[in-house]
Formats: structure tokens, sequence, C-alpha cells
């Protein structure tokens, strides 16, 4: 197999885990546990620079030095994630090794995990044949996508379509508006469903949520995605007409070529996929410890299922398939390497938030009080920042504001029982206010690279902005006063 197709981050964690699991002179004490909880207290509020400084970096080294962030984006995401984590463990010794452990074992690695599967799986799902970018034909993609990517993810349902859609519209001389509201809808909102579909919500079925609990948004979702919808076909059969009075259309050349889709065997590792998410959430088969971190053996075994659906989906796919997807390591190793750093990094966040009004960001749990103002906050950071850890900030926010001290599981299952609007909020804050920037979520830029790649002169940081400022911010003004 070529080594470019190689599954990198996978194969090392495989080759890790017998080492995590064995008994080892460096395992964290038991009772460092039961210390670390207090480290929300005593952590001072300077100790989030790091965690501000690796967001804006990723906010503005790709904007202002494009060139030096493509080549040393991982060293500076190391930087950052050392600048925290040296004095972190020189000041609290075992309590901060706990911590650390606790959040690459039960976030990262699964959080990695997840997309990773997801990335591959899809990859070998190919679209061939002939489509014409009629608004018609663009509506219906963009209804497909936003239906999967729930449960391919929305980087899977991005990698999947985005060429396909590209290739419908080769001919069109108006084609940005179509890459826009396929990032609004397919990479970010589609993904509100499950926690399959869009990072921050994996996170929170990592902490608790149950994992058809995010089926509650449908309304929420329906909502903006018809609107979106309607919208979209307007502006598109406008400017179809346009083009086509204009003389702007060029015919596909040479021979129509039916509609196929290569890969479907893929299908099977996908319902693997869901079904070990699935089974990690229903199936409860007792715990190890593992570093003094306490593992569920159950999730264990979900990330073992997922790493093995994403290895078979490698092994019985052809490469010609994956050549015809253009795929690549690239996007899913960028995400690996900055969020290694960024959780890290909002380590101190987290343990301040969940101290609730006995730490250094009480003042954030006192100014965030109603689910509209939950709802901007979370998508507004999500916007400029990564919805990702956004979700999870705000979601221990809300925790420290409503059950200060309650163990996660069960102040996570109070806030569902209590105050599920909160969450609620906090939800589709982060997922569909991550469609307001390119750097709100992870496929945005993807999509963005691939589109010019193909020749779609994409408009910059801020002028995608007022796609989403024009149309996105009103809508979502409607749905605060519709439901929040």
């Amino acid at each position: 197999m070529n080594k470019k197709l190689l599954p990198p981050l996978p194969l090392l964690l495989l080759l890790l885990l017998p080492l995590a699991l064995a008994p080892s002179a460096f395992a964290v004490e038991e009772h460092a546990a039961q210390e670390a909880v207090n480290l929300g207290e005593v952590l001072p509020l300077y100790s989030v620079i790091p965690f501000v400084g690796i967001l804006l970096s990723i906010a503005l080294f790709p904007l202002l030095a494009p060139r030096f962030w493509h080549r040393h984006f991982g060293k500076v995401t190391a930087f950052w994630a050392l600048v925290f984590a040296i004095p972190f463990l020189f000041a609290h010794g075992q309590p901060a090794m706990h911590e650390i452990l606790h959040i690459y074992l039960i976030d990262y690695i699964p959080f990695i995990i997840l997309l990773w599967s997801l990335f591959t799986v899809a990859g070998g799902i190919l679209l061939e044949g002939t489509l014409k970018g009629k608004p018609v034909t663009n509506l219906v993609m963009l209804l497909i996508g936003t239906i999967i990517a729930s449960w391919t993810g929305t980087t899977g349902a991005s990698m999947l379509l985005i060429r396909p859609v590209l290739r419908a519209n080769a001919g069109r001389r108006s084609q940005v508006h179509v890459i826009i509201f396929f990032i609004f809808l397919i990479s970010n909102i589609g993904g509100s469903l499950t926690p399959l579909g869009d990072p921050p919500l994996f996170l929170g079925f990592l902490h608790g949520v149950p994992f058809f609990w995010t089926l509650s948004l449908f309304t929420e979702t329906a909502f903006i995605v018809v609107i979106l919808l309607i919208l979209f076909y307007l502006i598109d059969t406008m400017l179809y007409n346009r083009d086509l009075k204009a003389g702007h259309l060029q015919e596909t050349s040479g021979e129509l070529i039916p509609l196929r889709i290569r890969g479907l065997h893929n299908l099977l590792f996908l319902i693997g996929v869901v079904g070990g998410v699935l089974m990690s959430g229903i199936v409860h088969l007792g715990q190890v410890t593992v570093l003094g971190v306490h593992l569920e053996i159950q999730n264990i075994l979900r990330d073992l299922i997922l790493v093995v659906m994403g290895l078979l989906s490698l092994k019985t796919t052809s490469k010609e398939i994956r050549q015809g997807n253009e795929f690549s390591w690239g996007p899913i190793l960028e995400v690996a390497y900055l969020f290694a750093g960024i959780f890290m990094c909002i380590l101190p966040a987290l343990a301040m938030l969940r101290a609730g009004m006995h730490g250094h960001l009480a003042f954030i749990i006192n100014a965030v009080k109603e689910p509209w103002q939950y709802f901007w906050i979370t998508g507004t950071l999500s916007t400029f920042l990564d919805n990702a850890p956004t979700y999870l900030t705000f979601m221990n926010t809300a925790l420290g504001n409503f059950f200060a001290g309650l163990p996660e599981k069960q102040a996570v299952a109070g806030l569902i029982a209590e105050k599920a609007i909160y969450l609620k909020a906090i939800s589709t804050g982060a997922v569909f206010m991550g469609a307001n920037s390119y750097i709100g979520n992870a496929p945005n830029f993807m999509v963005r690279s691939i589109a010019e790649e193909s020749g779609v002169k994409m408009p910059s940081f801020f002028g995608y902005m007022a796609w989403s400022v024009g149309i996105l911010i009103p809508i979502f003004i409607l749905t605060t006063f519709v439901f929040f």
C-alpha cells in the first residue's frame, strides 16, 4: 500500500495502548484524583493565557503569515502547550499530572479516533458521474449532505460531497455562493443531531450526554435548515438565470457519465462506527485504571472498534477510489496536532469553571444566566475560536452555575432533567455558529482549500464573514426569539 495512505495516528495509538495498560512506575497515585478537584479553586486567572494564545494563533497566523503557519503550526501549538504544562506540573505535581492524563485519555484520544475513523471511511466512498449544477440539482445535493452530516460527521460529509458539487458547477460563472451554503449546511449545521455529527457534541457524549439526546435539537435544526435551503434556492436560481442569459454557462464537454457510487462497502464500516459509539453509551462493562485515570471498558472497546473500521476501510478500498477523492492525511493530521495543544491549554479554564463560584472565572458564570446568553456567547466564541473547546467550556459553565460541586455525570444528568434548554442553547450555539467564519469548525477551511484548488476564487476571511453576517446572523436572531 502507498505509504501516503498509512494511518499514522491510530497505529501510534495502538502501539502505545499496551504501554498505557501495563503497570508503570510513572503511574499517578490514586489520591491525586481527589486532590486535583481543588485545582479549579487555586489556579490563577492568568493560567488561561496559553489557551487564549493558541486560539489567537489559529485565528490570525493563517491570515497574517500563511506560509509560516503552514510550515510551523505544529511547533506553535507545542509552544503554547509547553508554556502552560511545564509551570503547571512544577507547581502542582501529581494532581496536575492527573488532570493532564485525564483530559487526554478521556477526551482527546477518543475525539481524534472518532474524527479519523469518519474521515477515513467517508474518504473511501466516491460519487462519480456527470452532474449539471442547476438549482434543483444543487438543492438536492445540499439537502442530502445536510441529512448525512449527523451520521458521517461534518468532516466526512464535506469530504464526500465537495468534489461532486464542484464538478457539477464547473461550467458556471457563479459558484462561490454554492460553496458558502455548502459550508453553512453540510460542514456545520447538518451535524447537530448526533454526537457523530460535530466534535462539540461528541465531547458532550464523552462527558455524559446520552447519544440520542441530541435528536431533541431537530426542531431548531430543521427551522434553520429549511430557511437556508429556501434562501439558497432563490439565490441560486437568480444567479443561474443571470448566467444563462449572459451566456456564461458552459456545456459539459465529452460523454455524459451515468451517476454511480463506488466504495459502497464502506457503508458497512460506517455502520460499525455508529454501532461502536452506540454500544459505549448503552453497555456498561466496568472500569480499568490507566495511569491513575478511571477508564470505562466499553469506551476502550469503542475506540478499538472505530480504529478497526478505519483500517478495514483502508485495506478494502482501492487506491483509485481514494485518488478520485484526492484523499490525503493532511487535514486530519492538522486537526490532531492543533487539538493536542488546545486540549492541554484549555485545562485551567475547564477546572476553574467546574469550581463554579469558587474559581477565578466566577465572573463568567455571573454574567451568563439566561438560555439566550448561553446561545450567543457560545456561538460568538465558536465563530472566532473553535466550537469544540467552546462547547466544553460553556457546558462546564452551566454545570458550575447550577450544579457546582456535584460529580460530572450527576451534574450532566441534572442539567438535562431540569435545565435542558441551557444545554440546547450551548449545543446549537456551538454547532450552528461554527459556520460564521472559516475557523469556526475544522471542515470549513478544508472545503475552502479544496474549492480554491479547483479554481473557485473563494472570499477572504472577512469576505466570507460578510456572507455569514448578512445571512446567518438574522436567522440566528430569529432563532433566539423563537426558541431561547
